[in-house]
């Protein structure tokens, strides 16, 4: 891999604006690591791809210092430099490497995998060669991929060879030796749109540019990045009184209110109705206010029970009674905590129609019809391939790239924290794919768009496909899938075969040197590093198959590939079914930007897991795109629904929709059983208690299919803090003036504020402490802001942006931004700043999701729950006993590790709301009834075995209570399941987990909890696996798996406890003189109680029908062993006392 060091050129930092900020009392830029590019050959030599040589060309003083300045007018329009085709398509094919203590590097491919990618935009494309003799640099491409070239000869000529022709062979075609029709360099620039325009003499850098949005509104709208001029808005704000087109006249008095500097929207946008993006569906008062009042019922009688409880002990067995009278007071605090969230319930509901019109259909600020929406930037995280099937993660980055969004505003970054070239090479797959995939189902307008799940639907295809060549193209799309399958599933195997050859191969060489050097001397042995190669004849500077120094899971350099450049602003039709697999030429087959991301990993580092993984990608993309709404999802959760990023911003853009950090989608999941043995749909929380919360302050963040406010991830409070702050001291003074000099702060200043008090303000120079010394990522933090405020069409929206103001591209990629973004992935950035304690995913636990989410609502923003009425994204999850009490365990863990840290809901502060707090005090608190819960469920065995009960006697009262407290807790069950959607059977199997989980995994996780705080003892999980079972021919296979785990230890001993208990009992009541019928009937029904909520754990341990686990022959035997002390229990040996139950055998 060769490389040089790179410099910045003259477009992106210049030396003028480094002065410039210096003067303005911001820190210079910082000295850029020089770093060159090279690309490798065929041949095996190195030939220079820089953009030095462009700068020192174009960047003389030849061109730079003559410069003319005339106003903006319609007919003079500024433009703006745009990057060279020749480094876009560069960047495009590089893979970027580097890190700490090291150069960063660019090494352009010749190919990312072993089939030819055919898509303009794809990585590794290949294209014509340059006919000059010596040179073989790529002939510059257009957007479909086709030849530019300059001469009616078509002689193939690269844009170096072309300029060198024009500046010294006089202008003459290299193939008809006839001349150029333009040989000024100058106007060959300006007329070749492949070639680039000379850089402004402003000396503006590009960080300069992109924050120009936000330092003058108007200067925005009259003159945008791309150069193009807005007529309608310049007549406007300039009150012209000449124009064309659908110009805006300005009226007398017509658009001014009163102040020099405002500026108010044109006549068409007041006159227009308003309508929102979202409405709340509240709860039918027949179904919530029973609920509620149930509640409230429930609440009193269970303090009456409580108190009727400990004012009337069991003298004969206190020990028996104090231990449930314990256990009954934390499950009602624990019911309460777990209720009271749920007394204000909500649906919500979208209107995609309106977000089209508002954003997407033309109107006077927007006369193309071009795209405001904001950008999205999706993270996809994986970190084991072994795992995590890079099958599932393609057709995952598939359903992303296929997403009912403009394709310019959104971008996929790809996690990969293993650093395996295994996943590398998918995701370049993926991408060649995608360029079939993703216009098949924009022409056809498939559902879901995940091509795994699509081709294995069992419904009929053709139903709602209206043109007359869908089935043919879906033959032809599935037979490409296939195939693509096969290539997929066959990496593993030709990667190992590929570097076992080059391996061999490099032993060859190295035997050869040896001998050349060492004729005489008997030779040694060879031994060289296996490494792992990549397609193009390169070490993967990733993890290698046999690890490695620099080269393995902890200790790999940081990479970054742009699988997919980003695309052009314009929509661009393919071509006919002749030259491609579908007919495609009405269709748009432009793809969103794919990038892959590794982060560097070095030994000696923490680098913090899934969080810190997250938090890399939002600084690359930050830099890379800097899109305002980041969408994380897991590499097994795709998008079901094309338009669910639409729902989504949809509250975003809606009023108010600033004030909202994140919009959270429930989690539906595939290949469950019918049954939902383990619950593991989940369904009770899903659409439960996340539709309660979306009633207050909103739902928590649950780790994936989760739409963030950039902003917000970033620690700024939301706007308008001290508004909607409920402080306690709101009446006095000096809050006022806080209020007044809140509204004296200029408006685009006004939600980036950072602190414990409303009116301390982000000051930007201060800004290296929090986020790092990276001043493209500083920098890009305001225009992330800007871009992420809804529309400011309406007088009630506050903090909002002017229609029309997104309807840029983006700029496109360079080098010196490629090395930006490699250096804020690197292991040592995070050092001294506050990534992972303010900044970005919150560190230090293992649901990191959560914590993330409660820091959030600790400043004050609010979420949103959206249910959309088909299913936004779908993914899989462990549906064996094994896996899922693990899953549990990691979520308890994490929840006993909030309890214990300053995440603690009691610690929260005034910003967060009273019953939300509540509920993230359950979060931390409920592993802990486990402990109580473990008791309770041995409670009817030793009741059964002492022969007492709880109770002196079943009195009337006792069962008065009893029967009130059921009653209502089933009432509750069938309000609940009325308003929340959800079936009984789900709440039931929701209960039945609820008491597996909490007499295994919830104690473990306690006990893990309390090492860590007490002993410092760190917790480690493994990734839950994503593969199916190993049996293909059923579906549920992985379900009838026994793996043994210590975690089913106290659930087997509750149950075979109770199932002696219960036979002890009967016998004692049976052979007894004066039988004891209550207590009896007391004991068995609790116990039968509990064996009905573990039965699905008793038949999972019980393996297939069919096959007969080891497990059943230790069952064999406890009932072996239980039948044998019933039978003693029954016929005692002879001369034991008769009255005596069992013999000698005697209970306490």
């Amino acid at each position: 891999m060769a490389s040089k060091s790179f410099k910045a050129s003259i477009s992106d930092l210049s030396t003028a604006s480094d002065v410039l900020d210096s003067q303005n009392g911001k820190p210079p830029l910082p000295p850029q690591a020089r770093v060159t590019f090279a690309r490798r050959t065929s041949s095996g030599r190195y030939v220079n791809f820089s953009r030095d040589d462009l700068d020192s060309e174009l960047g003389s003083s030849d061109y730079l210092n003559y410069t003319v300045h005339i106003p903006p007018t319609p007919d003079n329009q500024p433009s703006n430099p745009v990057s060279q085709k020749v480094e876009e398509q560069y960047v495009s094919s590089s893979l970027f490497t580097g890190g700490y203590n090291s150069i960063t590097r660019a090494h352009l491919m010749d190919k990312v995998i072993d089939s030819d990618p055919n898509h303009p935009q794809m990585a590794g494309v290949k294209g014509s060669s340059c006919a000059i003799n010596g040179c073989d640099g790529k002939v510059m491409s257009d957007e479909r991929g086709n030849d530019i070239l300059p001469c009616e000869c078509d002689f193939k000529i690269c844009r170096d060879c072309y300029i060198d022709v024009l500046k010294t062979g006089e202008g003459i075609c290299p193939g008809c030796k006839e001349q150029y029709k333009t040989t000024d360099l100058n106007e060959a620039l300006e007329n070749w749109r492949s070639l680039p325009q000379l850089p402004p003499p402003s000396g503006m850098s590009k960080t300069e540019r992109r924050l120009s949005l936000m330092k003058s509104s108007k200067s925005f709208l009259m003159r945008n990045q791309t150069g193009d001029f807005d007529h309608n808005r310049w007549l406007f704000e300039t009150k012209a009184t000449y124009g064309y087109g659908n110009a805006i006249w300005p009226k007398e008095d017509g658009f001014e209110n009163g102040k020099d500097d405002d500026i108010v929207e044109p006549s068409e946008f007041m006159n227009k109705p308003w309508r929102p993006l979202t409405r709340k569906l509240k709860i039918p008062a027949a179904i919530i206010s029973p609920y509620r009042l149930l509640i409230a019922i429930r609440m009193v009688v269970l303090g009456f029970f409580l108190a009727w409880r400990v004012r009337h002990p069991n003298n004969d067995a206190v020990w028996l009674w104090g231990m449930s009278i314990v256990c009954e007071i934390w499950f009602a605090f624990s019911w309460i905590l777990d209720q009271l969230p749920k007394l204000c319930p909500v649906n919500r509901a979208t209107d995609l129609n309106v977000l089209k019109d508002k954003f997407e259909t033309p109107n006077p600020s927007n006369p193309m019809g071009k795209s405001d929406l904001p950008g999205i930037d999706v993270f996809v995280s994986t970190a084991d391939p072994e795992k995590e099937p890079p099958l599932v993660t393609a057709n995952t980055i598939l359903s992303i790239l296929a997403a009912d969004y403009p394709v310019e505003k959104l971008a996929c970054y790809v996690s990969d924290d293993g650093g395996a070239l295994l996943t590398f090479e998918a995701m370049a797959e993926a991408a060649s794919f995608a360029n079939i995939w993703v216009p098949f189902c924009r022409k056809h307008r498939i559902e879901p768009r995940n091509p795994e799940t699509y081709f294995n639907l069992k419904k009929d295809p053709t139903k709602n496909k209206v043109l007359s060549d869908f089935v043919k193209d879906r033959r032809r799309v599935k037979r490409e899938y296939d195939e693509f399958k096969v290539r997929i599933n066959s990496l593993p195997d030709s990667i190992r075969r590929r570097s076992d050859a080059y391996h061999a191969r490099e032993e060859l060489i190295a035997m050869k040197e040896q001998r050349l050097k060492k004729e005489e001397e008997p030779l040694e042995a060879v031994k060289i590093k296996k490494a792992t190669w990549m397609a193009d004849g390169t070490h993967w500077p990733g993890t290698w198959l046999t690890s490695a120094a620099d080269h393995s899971k902890g200790d790999h350099a940081g990479i970054i590939q742009v699988m997919l450049k980003p695309p052009s602003d314009e929509p661009l039709c393919g071509i006919g079914e002749e030259y491609s697999v579908i007919d495609v030429s009405s269709v748009d087959i432009r793809l969103p930007m794919l990038v892959y991301v590794s982060r560097e990993k070095r030994p000696g580092y923490d680098h913090n897991k899934k969080a810190g993984a997250m938090n890399a990608l939002v600084r690359a993309s930050a830099i890379m795109s800097n899109g305002p709404f980041i969408l994380n999802l897991d590499c097994d959760h795709y998008i079901y629904n094309s338009q669910a990023m639409r729902e989504g911003m949809c509250f975003m853009m809606d009023r108010g929709g600033d004030r909202i950090c994140y919009v959270q989608f429930p989690q539906r999941f595939e290949g469950i059983d019918p049954s939902d043995r383990y619950a593991n749909r989940n369904t009770v929380f899903f659409d439960g208690n996340m539709r309660a919360l979306d009633g207050l302050q909103g739902p928590v963040y649950v780790g994936t299919g989760c739409l963030f406010r950039r902003i917000a991830l970033y620690g700024f409070d939301p706007p308008r803090a001290k508004e909607h702050s409920a402080g306690f001291c709101s009446c006095c003074f000096g809050h006022r003036k806080k209020h007044a000099a809140i509204a004296n702060t200029p408006e685009e200043n006004r939600a980036l504020r950072m602190g414990d008090s409303d009116d301390e303000e982000m000051n930007l120079s201060l800004a290296p402490k929090m986020f790092g010394n990276s001043n493209l990522l500083i920098d890009s933090i305001p225009v992330a802001e800007f871009q992420g405020r809804p529309l400011a069409d309406h007088p009630s929206v506050k903090n909002g942006r002017l229609p029309g103001a997104l309807t840029i591209p983006r700029e496109p990629l360079d080098a010196s931004t490629i090395a930006e973004a490699i250096s804020v992935i690197s292991c040592w950035y995070e050092d001294k700043t506050e990534w992972g304690q303010r900044v970005g995913w919150i560190y230090g636990s293992v649901t990191e999701d959560v914590v993330t989410g409660y820091r959030m609502h600790n400043r004050g923003w609010k979420s949103v729950y959206c249910v959309t009425k088909r299913d936004a994204f779908r993914g899989t999850a462990p549906i064996n006993l094994t896996d899922r009490l693990h899953q549990v365990l990691r979520w308890a863990t994490g929840s006993v590790e909030i309890f214990f840290s300053r995440n603690n809901a009691f610690l929260a502060s005034s910003r967060m709301k009273v019953l939300q707090r509540i509920a993230y005090l359950n979060v931390g608190i409920y592993p802990f009834t486990s402990v109580f819960l473990i008791v309770y469920c041995f409670l009817p065995a030793l009741s059964l075995f002492s022969g007492q009960f709880i109770v002196q006697t079943l009195n009337v009262t006792f069962l008065i209570y009893l029967l009130i407290i059921t009653m209502t807790l089933c009432a509750l069950a069938v309000l609940e399941v009325k308003w929340s959607g959800i079936e009984l059977e789900e709440w039931w199997r929701n209960e039945q987990f609820w008491l597996i989980g909490g007499t295994s995994a919830h104690l473990a996780a306690v006990f893990q909890g309390l090492l860590k705080v007490i002993a410092g003892v760190e917790i480690s999980f493994t990734l839950t696996s994503k593969s199916a079972g190993d049996d293909e021919d059923d579906d549920f296979a992985d379900l009838y798996m026994v793996k043994w785990t210590s975690l089913m230890i106290p659930p087997i001993v509750i149950i075979m406890v109770n199932l002696i208990a219960i036979a002890v009992g009967v016998s004692r009541t049976i052979y007894s003189v004066i039988p004891q019928w209550s207590r009896l009937l007391g004991g068995v029904f609790f116990s039968f109680w509990v064996l009905a909520h573990l039965y699905p754990f008793a038949k999972g341990l019980m393996g297939r029908r069919g096959r007969t686990p080891t497990i059943v022959y230790v069952w064999s035997g406890l009932i072996a062993i239980t039948i044998s002390l019933l039978w003693v229990a029954i016929n005692p040996p002879s001369g034991a006392n008769q009255n005596q139950i069992g013999g000698s055998f005697q209970f306490p």
